[in-house]
């Protein structure tokens, strides 16, 4: 389980991260966007609610709770659920990576203390794995005090809120890596969803571990399904059930996801790449990636040199 946390994470780059302390008294309600980046809530005093379409209804997060969504998927937060929402881009129009806020709202109700971090990192290379977490983990005081690495962090960032220190944008990062990696180790372990079921499968996390690390060799259903120690018919049924999609489609995903960060960071020839990934046709391979992609190779790295270019490999 715990390679596969680090196949999860390793190819996300996490480049930098946005932090803002929240003091809100109620009535009160933000409507958060869609964030290209993850995003991480931590409440230090009082209460508020989180609504979004994908929950059948809102989640309380009280005093010491945690939330953190992977993908950075469109929510609401307020002092109680239904409450009228103002958009979060009116409170915090520049959220880049590196900037620190603080956020003040005021009402004659009570007050409600939140950290706030969005962790940027490249969209386009985050692994099929971890696309297919669920849109939103929610961590209880109880879970956290379990964990006493995540739970003196998330103290150590929320009672040192300052700008000003020397190092300070480089700290709050390393500390939200931090939390971000460490959360996600606690909901391996104690979340119920069914990606996260299939991480904790002895079967199918072996089958994972293989496709995420072993993408170049020559994968059939039948190797994979020897390889998670199952039937054909029940490991093609439990990966889809898990997962969320056939093994095959999943695999290609993590060739594809490889191939175009070689295409994007490296010189190498298509022909190269192609057999780098698992192809031995270079014409199955260009075939592949642009289904996948919705553009050829040459075109996805011509696209990557007028934004920059690629390195030397």
């Amino acid at each position: 389980m715990e390679d596969l946390l680090s196949e999860l994470l390793a190819p996300l780059r996490l480049q930098g991260v946005f932090h803002s302390r929240w003091s809100a008294r109620a009535p009160w309600g933000v409507a958060g966007e869609r964030e290209h980046c993850a995003l991480v809530h931590y409440v230090q005093e009082g209460a508020c609610t989180v609504e979004l379409p994908e929950l059948p209804e809102p989640v309380r997060l009280n005093a010491g709770d945690l939330v953190v969504f992977p993908h950075g998927t469109a929510h609401r937060l307020a002092d109680s659920p239904g409450r009228p929402t103002v958009p979060l881009s009116s409170l915090l129009p520049d959220r880049s990576p590196g900037a620190v806020r603080t956020v003040e709202i005021d009402g004659p109700g009570p007050a409600t203390t939140m950290l706030c971090g969005g962790l940027h990192y490249d969209d386009s290379a985050a692994a099929p794995l971890y696309r297919a977490l669920p849109p939103v983990l929610v961590f209880d005081r109880e879970m956290l005090e379990r964990q006493p690495l995540l739970s003196g962090t998330l103290d150590r960032l929320a009672g040192e809120w300052a700008g000003g220190e020397p190092g300070a944008v480089l700290v709050a990062l390393r500390a939200f890596e931090l939390v971000f990696v460490l959360a996600l180790r606690v909901a391996l372990a104690d979340l119920d969803t069914p990606v996260l079921q299939a991480l904790r499968h002895p079967g199918i996390s072996r089958a994972l571990l293989a496709v995420h690390t072993r993408f170049g060799e020559q994968w059939t259903l039948e190797s994979l399904a020897e390889e998670a120690g199952l039937s054909r018919s029940a490991f093609a049924a439990g990966f889809r059930e898990l997962v969320g999609e056939a093994p095959m489609r999943h695999l290609t995903a993590r060739r594809m996801q490889e191939a175009a960060r070689l295409l994007k960071e490296s010189t190498l020839a298509h022909g190269r790449i192609a057999e780098r990934v698992g192809y031995r046709s270079g014409v199955g391979f260009h075939l592949a990636f642009r289904q996948w992609c919705g553009m050829t190779p040459g075109e996805y790295r011509r696209l990557g040199l007028r934004r920059g270019g690629p390195a030397v490999a």
